[in-house]
């Protein structure tokens, strides 16, 4: 099994693995990366470790190196590059008079990239934007629509719990959640009571499913089991 180590770009975004190359790599450090995106810094997320070939998308990608002060000082003025890129890019909707919503903007660790995240209720044909958006920071320009899900996991927020959005705070990738998740568990089914700030139904509804998903199976089971014996204890008396 391949020694790998497990890697995040973002605090509750997706673990990604890479070959480790055999070194050690401390959780909370960070690593540069090559990805299909380009070159990026990421956070460790899981330590060295062997995992089966079979949970891995192979072939691997090999960590180039574990973050230098210049690199962090790179990826630091990066982080502070977004937030210019972000008032830029409002603006340029703005002009372009663009039925979207703003969420994000990502630079890839080499700037060879520059990633804009929206929201927008249909399609939205942005080639003008984009054309001046490449004019303005002269590097690849990628506008990405994104759901309401991940719209919350990026922006966050304070559930209904009183607590930080799990989506944004521990949640690598959302789950399935189905209403009858909600009917299992003898919750209201009122929308407003069992939808998160996404308008989604919670994703904490997902928790406790499999708990009461197998209470109901087991009770299921013993209610045959009673029919069952009783069937036998009528046929014996006639």
């Amino acid at each position: 099994m391949p020694w790998v180590v497990g890697i995040r770009f973002k605090p509750a975004g997706k673990i990604y693995y890479f070959d480790s190359d055999n070194q050690d790599y401390d959780i909370g450090s960070k690593a540069i990366v090559e990805t299909v995106r380009g070159i990026e810094c990421g956070t460790v997320a899981i330590g060295n470790r062997e995992v089966p070939e079979e949970k891995l998308v192979l072939p691997l990608k090999k960590v180039i190196r574990k973050a230098t002060p210049a690199d962090l000082e790179t990826y630091n003025n990066n982080k502070q590059k977004e937030k210019e890129a972000m008032e830029i890019c409002r603006q340029k909707v703005l002009e372009h008079k663009l039925p979207m919503r703003l969420i994000d903007a990502e630079y890839t660790f080499d700037r060879g990239k520059v990633i804009f995240y929206f929201t927008a209720e249909g399609r939205v044909d942005f080639r003008e934007l984009v054309k001046d958006l490449a004019g303005i920071f002269k590097t690849r320009i990628e506008l990405r629509q994104i759901g309401v899900r991940d719209e919350a996991k990026m922006l966050g927020g304070i559930g209904s719990c009183g607590q930080e959005l799990c989506c944004h705070c521990f949640l690598g990738e959302f789950e399935p959640v189905s209403i009858k998740m909600a009917k299992e568990q003898n919750l209201s089914l009122n929308p407003t009571k069992i939808s998160g700030i996404c308008g989604r139904l919670m994703c904490c509804l997902k928790y406790e499913s499999e708990l009461y998903e197998n209470r109901g199976n087991e009770e299921a089971g013993n209610g045959k089991d009673r029919a069952g014996n009783g069937s036998d204890s009528k046929g014996t008396d006639s």
